[in-house]
């Protein structure tokens, strides 16, 4: 019984922390480039400064002030697990390319996601509040996306209060609970350990590790998206057959499969009035972007739904060799004409 209690913990937390560091390991920011155009020159000058708690640019830097245009909408970035704001700098510049201002979310990954939710959303009235923008996107990737949602519910203890019309974007987000964490639900196992088990989960995930189990209540009881909330776009992704690494063989050195549809679709969520799904044939890590991988497929959709400007025709080669430095990628300068390119 020992035996298989340890071998138990063993594998519940390699499997946690292998799945933690997939969804969202904390990733080098990028270097903007200097070239071709000065993608800021697309922006409307910034005319306040905001100290917002949680709030910040893009970027890992001591200085979190924002500075946006007061008239004009924003979007906010939320990060996944083990992550930084950091890792969202080149998506932040994409939009700035498009004329459209970005601000990221910061949050301690071992926090309960509820307070990680209230604290988003407290920063969003604030935003809202000190600033005239009528328009706010809230985007958020894999765990960035349940505490996105959970921010912008109204069956809340405080739900959010704004005047701004929200709009919320989740990629590959597990609202449906993740299963590598299903034994941190299980009562036999919880009642036999007396309590060492509880004590395993905590270690690995921190206070939210009941959080993110399909049997939580914060999965179970997802809430209605406030009345401020105009409309709501799920991208789930298929995640079978990806790749994130291949040797020069071509073949595939580490997957990019992190989670299951099952894990991404909950009916509820998905049957919302202002709900909208949209399904991509991507990797977890693929969809929004790393070093040597450019996130087209999320591009492409979220210019298709409206939530990226169309990129204008005159533009075009040059905001391909943007991608190109920002993601490192060379391909997108040689291999034109390939699905790499926009």
């Amino acid at each position: 019984m020992i035996w298989e209690q340890l071998k138990y913990k063993f594998l519940f937390a390699a499997g946690i922390l292998s799945l933690l560091c997939q969804v969202g390991c904390s990733i080098s920011p990028l270097q903007i480039p200097n070239e071709s155009e000065n993608i800021y020159s697309q922006l409307p000058p910034s005319d306040i400064e905001l100290n917002i708690e949680g709030l910040g640019p893009c970027n890992d830097g001591a200085d979190r002030k924002i500075k946006i245009n007061s008239q004009y909408p924003v979007t906010v970035l939320v990060h996944g697990c083990f992550s930084s704001a950091g890792r969202f700098r080149s998506l932040a510049d994409v939009l700035a390319f498009h004329g459209q201002q970005s601000v990221c979310f910061s949050y301690d990954d071992r926090d309960s996601l509820m307070t990680s939710s209230h604290k988003l959303a407290r920063a969003l009235e604030q935003l809202s509040k000190e600033s005239a923008s009528s328009q706010i996107t809230v985007m958020g990737h894999s765990q960035g996306g349940l505490i996105a949602r959970k921010a912008l519910v109204s069956e809340r203890e405080a739900s959010i209060e704004t005047s701004a019309q929200l709009d919320l974007v989740t990629v590959s987000a597990p609202l449906a609970g993740v299963d590598a964490a299903r034994y941190c639900a299980n009562p036999v196992i919880r009642f036999a350990t007396l309590g060492l088990h509880d004590l395993a989960c905590w270690l690995v995930s921190g206070d939210k590790w009941h959080e993110i189990t399909y049997a939580s209540d914060f999965i179970r009881q997802p809430g209605a998206l406030d009345s401020s909330v105009g409309r709501y776009l799920q991208i789930v992704t298929d995640e079978r057959d990806s790749c994130r690494k291949f040797n020069e063989q071509g073949q595939c050195l580490e997957d990019d499969y992190v989670f299951s549809l099952e894990e991404q679709r909950l009916s509820p969520i998905a049957s919302g009035a202002t709900a909208k799904t949209v399904e991509i044939h991507a990797g977890h890590v693929e969809i929004v972007g790393e070093a040597g991988v450019i996130p087209v497929k999320l591009i492409q959709t979220l210019q298709q739904e409206g939530y990226i400007r169309s990129t204008d025709s005159r533009r075009i080669e040059h905001f391909n060799l943007l991608l190109a430095r920002l993601y490192h990628n060379q391909c997108l300068v040689e291999c034109k004409g390939t699905e790499t390119t926009l």
